[in-house]
């Protein structure tokens, strides 16, 4: 792979979600304005992890199916030089199961302190950020400690994988390649960091729509080859999804999870009904007549804004909130919903859509290879190198004096 392509420029890109209209990312440092470029000398192995959700746009743009242009992806990349290719889908399932537990906690523990509920998720980069340098610690105690796929993909490339092939993880270069420009800013994050390791996790992330440009401009032959796993004899996994229209699928896994674990209820179908707008809807578990649970999801910035008022003011009736920075969510990411003119290509986002609904949808609790790593990797789902690789904190105070700061 090219080195200007993982240059810290690169990685600090400005970050625009779908609903800032006006807004931009102030990501100048001093360490950036430099504008080093990565040294690829120094790494003896490249690997790069796709998100699930960039996939129906590659498949949409190469008229295939998800499994075959997975496969065309994963050749041109090798024909570049990468070496091993992943799918986060796995990342994915720890995150989500370690969101469950979380709930769970949070939920017994919410007479004790009010601040535990409502949990609300921290894997989309955008809102996080947001939540960090604009919202502060009236809201970032609510935030769910568990770390984004994004996050828990980096730990098991650079400590678990690298382990695996008898490698420093300085020596491996890990790029991530997603739906939206703010995953580049989280790339960034110095707090996140392997198990046993303090070498950045990511090095760098292209959006979906920056590597097809790569594609588009490269004459190479490309021969479509299978995508890895981080277990190295294992063949390609068939592309499977979670449980969310366009992400992955937090409110109704977490809601199936608690629903069973505090209430003793079996709930086989999430069914979510829309409020405002289409982008805030909630569901709600009730027994007779008294309601036990209710989850929503807030989707775009205006519904972000909404929800930050009642819950500021001590009105905001849920226990769970799926936050998304993009209306639409991540499956309508900047990265890769935008025609040429910069618009949202609505035809391509249908199309996506139903790209992704056909995938088969794979419960994390049913992945045999989650299970394994659990013991190989963190020495049991109990141990304390769990909180170590797969949690992350926030800061409980005002942000701090020197840093990225978001405006939407």
């Amino acid at each position: 792979m090219k080195c200007e392509h993982c240059t810290r420029k690169e990685c600090s890109k400005k970050s625009k979600t779908d609903d800032q209209e006006n807004a931009a990312v102030d990501a100048t440092s001093p360490a950036q304005e430099k504008e080093e470029k990565c040294d690829t000398s120094k790494h003896k192995v490249l690997a790069v992890s796709v998100c699930p959700q960039s996939l129906p746009y590659f498949a949409a743009k190469f008229n295939l199916s998800v499994t075959d242009a997975s496969r065309r992806l994963c050749g041109f990349l090798k024909s570049l030089g990468v070496h091993y290719v992943f799918d986060t889908t796995i990342a994915a399932d720890f995150s989500v199961l370690e969101s469950q537990q979380e709930f769970v906690r949070r939920f017994r523990q919410h007479s004790e302190d009010r601040r535990t509920l409502p949990m609300l998720t921290s894997a989309c980069p955008g809102w996080v950020r947001y939540a960090e340098r604009v919202l502060g610690s009236p809201i970032t105690p609510h935030l769910c400690t568990a770390k984004s796929p994004q996050q828990v993909m980096g730990s098991l490339v650079k400590d678990y994988f690298a382990r695996q092939q008898n490698l420093s993880p300085d020596k491996l270069f890990h790029v991530i390649v997603g739906p939206c420009y703010d995953k580049k800013l989280e790339a960034l994050r110095e707090d996140i960091h392997g198990a046993s390791t303090s070498v950045q996790g990511v090095d760098c992330v292209l959006t979906s729509g920056e590597l097809l440009q790569i594609m588009e401009q490269s004459d190479l032959s490309v021969k479509e080859e299978a995508v890895d796993t981080l277990f190295g004899d294992l063949k390609e996994e068939e592309v499977q999804r979670h449980d969310g229209t366009s992400s992955d699928g937090y409110l109704a896994h977490v809601f199936r999870h608690a629903a069973k674990e505090l209430f003793g209820e079996d709930v086989e179908e999430v069914t979510c009904r829309a409020l405002r707008n289409k982008d805030f809807q909630e569901v709600v578990l009730e027994k007779n007549g008294e309601v036990l649970l209710r989850f929503a999801a807030a989707y775009g910035f205006r519904n972000i804004q909404n929800m930050i008022l009642k819950l500021r003011k001590g009105k905001f009736p849920y226990h769970f909130v799926e936050v998304l920075a993009c209306p639409g969510g991540c499956l309508h990411g900047r990265g890769q919903a935008r025609a040429e003119d910069g618009h949202v290509d609505k035809a391509l986002l249908r199309q996506m859509e139903g790209i992704y609904a056909e995938l088969p949808v794979r419960p994390p609790e049913s992945s045999r290879h989650v299970q394994l790593l659990y013991q190989e990797w963190l020495h049991g789902a109990s141990a304390p190198s769990v909180q170590t690789a797969l949690h992350t904190s926030f800061p409980s105070s005002g942000p701090p004096v020197n840093s990225l700061d978001i405006k939407w």
